[in-house]
């Protein structure tokens, strides 16, 4: 059972997805013209998500990533109120990479020191008797690190917008690969641990009566192709591959839910 309240709330501020948030809304946010709003709503979530969970679970440790929110983003405001035009000019289009790189260190960094930073959140929602386990280990493992590839990737096709095709807005580079990379791991967060415990059960003989299936995973994924071609159709001016992802999106909803 969980250590702490079992409220809706409380099992929401122990999700590492609460800590990566500040991170989503800045890497989404962030452009020409926005760092300074993207640099306040994210550092402005941190401080909300960080004194909602010590005064929802007193006592809790400090978690890397509550750390590491705390000094990025407030280290970010400090710079761009110090920086010149030009800086800030730089940091407009080049500070969602480097936050994403950022967040790619923390996951690959704390995997390589043995304590992925998930780690820290699940063992407030576990029996400390399975903390030890090799398939909590390994669960934490596979979140952390599809957590730094969905963020690896963010600044892959970020970087490649802003250096390669210079337009930091482009829908593609700039919003539907980052949003779709997110959900991805948002997605593979909430479902892995299913997995990994109708796996533990089946090795210990019990019944799994709600046996995860892949399709969970991929359904939310194929659904959002139908608003992502409804973008495509608005602001990229590709009919044809608007109306494709719509339709591909609705035939894999639908085959998926069978």
């Amino acid at each position: 059972m969980s250590t702490v309240a079992a409220t809706g709330s409380g099992r929401l501020l122990e999700s590492p997805i609460v800590g990566m948030a500040p991170w989503i809304v800045f890497s989404l946010l962030v452009g020409p013209g926005r760092f300074e709003i993207a640099v306040a709503l994210a550092l402005a979530c941190t401080v909300v998500l960080v004194s909602l969970g010590r005064l929802v679970h007193r006592g809790s440790s400090w978690k890397l990533l509550e750390l590491a929110d705390l000094v990025f983003f407030a280290g970010l405001a400090v710079i761009g109120g110090l920086a010149d035009a030009g800086t800030l000019r730089w940091l407009e289009v080049y500070s969602g990479e480097v936050s994403n790189i950022a967040l790619v260190l923390i996951a690959f960094g704390s995997m390589a020191a043995g304590t992925p930073f998930t780690l820290q959140y699940a063992r407030e929602q576990v029996d400390p008797a399975q903390w030890h386990t090799p398939a909590f280990l390994r669960a934490n493992y596979m979140i952390t690190g599809v957590w730094g590839l969905a963020f690896l990737v963010a600044a892959l096709v970020g970087g490649y917008g802003d250096l390669v095709l210079h337009n930091p807005n482009n829908i593609w580079t700039g919003w539907i690969i980052q949003i779709l990379a997110i959900v991805v791991a948002l997605r593979f967060t909430a479902w892995y641990p299913d997995v990994v415990r109708a796996r533990a059960r089946r090795e210990q003989g019990l019944p799994v009566p709600d046996q995860p299936r892949l399709s969970g995973l991929l359904l939310p994924m194929a659904g959002l192709l139908i608003p992502v071609g409804i973008a495509v159709l608005v602001f990229d001016n590709t009919w044809w591959l608007g109306v494709a992802l719509i339709v591909v999106g609705a035939f894999l909803s639908k085959a998926l839910r069978e």
